[in-house]
């Protein structure tokens, strides 16, 4: 019934927010109207941020004027809304969507399909839309005019909102959908939203919030607008927060990668995990939240990052969902907006980095956030780190990919990924909640186990194991099955860990001067195997010796030629192990041309 978008109201010389215990004295430029405080322009530039259009919205009724709106709903015509409807109503007079106090008119809806902005030339992606769907709801569409109110109550027919009707229009579903989403298949979630969802007349105007729903387990990590401005920038002192909102996956390594690069400038970290309206196949909402707690409470500075759930409907659009993220963000009061690879994407519908395109087509100015895009996260087993395509020269052989529908698939599988891309504490408890649980008759999930290896585990078609040569053949993803699952996780268990450390391990065998630190049964095996080689030639300096220049019977015995080679062949294996490297044999690299006094700056005689 409804889809985001925007409706223009105009340009505003205030910024409106909802506070409590601020002090008139440190803000000698604000004035109280009942429960709003207006800052004006002048005092409202002192923050690092502003909301989108000027204008943060509250559209939420309270005390007497609250109730004299519930007795006039009970006397206006009513149009029923769902669930998805209720969310969007609550975030427009909440201000996440400022600055509408409404759903668009005609105007505006074109011209953001058309153009992306409002008519007033304010970037706004996506439609903010009611078109009521229902044969009852057509009924009561059919008596109104401009001018009139609608009371719209939610299906236990209580009173959400009151809605002012200033345009009536028809809704062009094909339109919408190929502007929108660059398609009209009915394949693409968003256009089968459309066409599922959505009646053929749209109402435009605002709406005032009569009833707020609750949001169950997320409601005491419940934040609006009102309360992160005052948080960020009042209480912390903020000068620079980041925003991050992410949907259908458990926090995982790539998450934590944009995180910390975030915190390593950035005063703030605000984490918004989508609780609403997930797929069928994603993991539960209740337990993402309750995998990005157990994270944050053990690898994140408390003081810093700040986790909130964010009730949004999904829109499946692509590039233009993550700029209505970004300005989310921004009326939230973040000064930076963190975007992932393949943000909002859907299935094959749009380029992975078109999330990143799209805000080529604004400035930094207009938009009013500054955007920080991070290509996709890789965990390399040679760097020993999380990676991009930016940072890593390595190949497949050493790569453990971050793939959010293959973690959820291996959680299906019963197997929690490997710690290097997702965090124990995040998995177990995501494992509780991802839809559908375990696997069919046929031992098979959501999606061929052949993709979830690919996806992953790309080293596996490829190569034997995890920096392992090359296979004769390299397999087919179609060709796997869950004992290839199984194995490539064991592979990763056993010996993700061992490439970099034996590395280390090596060079820390060359390297070390301080001769303590390295096994001496290692050091006492190569001094052994050097007197057992030296052992071995010479003996065959003494064959070399005896052996006849022609052999009698060159099956049975060896002439000088053959000897030799043995000899020539034990003398290179000689070379080939490792010294033992003894205080004793590299006492030479330590030296200095001063005497170590003078290297404190004692120059006395």
């Amino acid at each position: 019934m409804l889809h985001l978008g925007f409706m223009s109201c105009g340009s505003s010389e205030s910024v409106y927010l909802i506070s409590i215990n601020w002090v008139n004295s440190q803000y000698p430029k604000m004035r109280f109207e009942e429960e709003r405080i207006v800052l004006e322009q002048q005092t409202a530039v002192q923050y690092p941020q502003q909301p989108h259009g000027g204008k943060l919205v509250n559209q939420v009724l309270t005390g007497k004027e609250l109730e004299e709106a519930k007795a006039k709903a009970e006397q206006l015509p009513k149009i029923m809304v769902d669930l998805e409807a209720v969310i969007t109503i609550e975030m427009i007079a909440t201000g996440v969507l400022s600055p509408h106090t409404g759903f668009m008119n005609e105007a505006d809806y074109k011209s953001v399909l058309q153009t992306g902005r409002l008519k007033n030339g304010l970037i706004w992606p996506v439609p903010l839309s009611f078109a009521p769907i229902g044969e009852r709801n057509r009924e009561v569409i059919k008596t109104l005019s401009i001018g009139d109110e609608v009371a719209l109550i939610d299906e236990s027919k209580k009173p959400v909102a009151i809605m002012s009707v200033e345009d009536i229009f028809a809704y062009d579903k094909e339109m919408r959908a190929s502007h929108l989403f660059g398609t009209t298949d009915r394949s693409h979630p968003g256009v089968d939203a459309i066409y599922r969802r959505m009646g053929d007349v749209a109402l435009g105007g605002p709406i005032k919030l009569l009833s707020r729903a609750h949001w169950g387990p997320f409601e005491k990590l419940r934040m609006e607008p009102k309360d992160t401005w005052k948080l960020f920038y009042e209480e912390k002192k903020f000068r620079s927060v980041a925003g991050f909102i992410t949907g259908a996956n458990p926090l995982h390594r790539g998450h934590e990668y944009i995180h910390k690069n975030a915190l390593e400038e950035i005063d703030g970290l605000f984490i918004q995990p989508l609780v609403e309206l997930a797929k069928r196949e994603y993991t539960r909402h209740e337990f993402r939240m309750l995998a990005y707690r157990s994270v944050l409470e053990t690898y994140y500075p408390k003081e810093r990052a700040i986790l909130s759930p964010l009730r949004v409907t999904y829109i499946f659009a692509g590039p233009r969902e993550a700029v209505l993220h970004a300005i989310i963000m921004k009326n939230f009061g973040c000064t930076h907006a963190l975007i992932g690879r393949d943000h909002a994407g859907v299935g094959d519908f749009y380029d992975k980095y078109a999330s990143h395109s799209i805000f080529d087509q604004y400035t930094p100015k207009e938009l009013g956030i500054d955007v920080r895009l991070f290509h996709e996260v890789s965990y390399c087993l040679r760097c020993d780190a999380p990676v991009t395509s930016q940072s890593c020269p390595h190949d497949n052989r050493y790569r453990i990919n971050i793939s959010g529908t293959g973690i959820r698939e291996m959680l299906r599988y019963g197997i929690l990924p490997p710690k290097e891309i997702v965090r124990p504490e995040s998995a177990r408890i995501a494992m509780q909640g991802v839809q559908p649980k375990g696997v069919d008759e046929n031992g098979q999930a959501v999606s061929p186990v052949g993709k979830t290896i690919k996806a992953i585990f790309p080293y596996y078609l490829e190569y034997t194991r995890l920096g392992g040569p090359k296979r004769e053949r390299p397999l087919k993803p179609e060709e796997l099955t869950v004992r290839d699952l199984e194995a490539a996780v064991l592979d990763v268990r056993m010996n993700a860990d061992r490439i970099y450390r034996d590395i280390s391990d090596e060079y820390n065998a060359i390297g070390d001067t301080n001769r303590n630190l390295q096994p001496d049964w290692i050091m006492s095996a190569r001094e052994a195997a050097v007197a057992q080689q030296q052992m071995v030639i010479s003996d065959l300096e003494e064959k070399v010796q005896q052996a006849p220049e022609v052999a009698s019977d060159e099956f049975m015995y060896q002439n000088k030629k053959e000897a030799q080679q043995e000899l020539d062949v034990a003398r290179k294996i000689l070379e080939d192990i490792p010294s033992p490297l003894r205080k004793e044999q590299i006492a030479y690299r330590t030296w200095n041309a001063l005497p170590y006094r003078r290297y404190r700056g004692d120059d006395s005689n």
